[in-house]
């Protein structure tokens, strides 16, 4: 993913919980109608492979590429595939704006949560497009974390808010993609694009629990915790206090948090 980006989150355990917790309805039903059996699917960013098996089995007997920027990443990805028993899965180091791959050499090519992480996401387009076959599938989803909303409003969640985009955009990325999504496909040279949005929702006492859970650990074991303590964003003392804010936003009967994507469908 590089072009001088630094992935902030890591993959610290914290991280990955969350990162295996998305499947393909949950966060790629903007692109399912698009998928068929034997298409040939170039999934960037696989992370821990459990949205890319998915997809892996939507498009089989065709062939999925996993994509990770480097091999320990990869090794995630292969690990859920032997898990999951899921062949026709090729697994392949790269970065996103150079891939190193034939043009035209796939149906559907596919980022999630990878444009917010990278340093030249027009560029990063450009060469989604290039391994496209005309006709075919760039689908790009990502967050857009100044537009995340919540309730109850503790100030810890405003302070954990303002923590994760200063150090993101130190790091060369861009935490509020997703309403940006548009106007870099248009950039790349995209001409027919479908645009639109998704949210996930967390409001009941469990899903709460686990994601106010998940973050009151990620802000103290993380890569992005490191960073603040090393860069000065953060003290220690800060990060335990934004950690109990989310513990006790997650307490809350009237806990309520959305977070919306930008999702766009682009024609080679």
């Amino acid at each position: 993913m590089s072009r001088h980006a630094v992935y902030t989150h890591g993959h610290d355990e914290s991280v990955l919980r969350s990162h295996r917790w998305r499947t393909a309805e949950n966060s790629a039903a903007y692109l399912l109608p698009h998928l068929a059996p034997g298409q040939a699917l170039l999934d960037i960013g696989c992370g821990p492979g459990t949205l890319t098996m998915d997809l892996a089995a939507r498009v089989a007997p065709g062939r999925v590429t996993a994509l990770e920027v480097t091999p320990d990443a990869l090794d995630l990805a292969r690990a859920e595939a032997a898990r999951r028993g899921q062949g026709g899965v090729d697994f392949v180091v790269g970065d996103v704006h150079a891939l190193g791959l034939p043009g035209g050499s796939f149906d559907v090519v596919h980022a999630h949560q990878v444009l917010q992480h990278v340093g030249d996401p027009v560029g990063a387009l450009r060469e989604m497009r290039r391994v496209c076959r005309p006709g075919g599938v760039v689908a790009v989803r990502d967050s857009d974390y100044a537009a995340f909303a919540w309730y109850p409003r503790p100030p810890e969640l405003d302070d954990w808010l303002a923590l994760y985009q200063r150090i993101a955009r130190a790091n060369g990325g861009e935490p509020d993609a997703g309403r940006r999504l548009l106007s870099w496909a248009r950039a790349a040279g995209f001409t027919d694009i479908t645009a639109t949005s998704a949210t996930w929702c967390f409001a009941t006492p469990e899903d709460r629990a686990w994601w106010g859970g998940m973050w009151a650990d990620r802000i103290l074991k993380s890569d992005m915790a490191a960073q603040a303590l090393a860069t000065g964003a953060a003290t220690e003392d800060d990060l335990r206090r934004i950690s109990a804010g989310w513990l006790a936003w997650a307490e809350s009967p009237d806990g309520w948090l959305s977070i919306p994507h930008g999702e766009l469908i682009c024609r080679a």
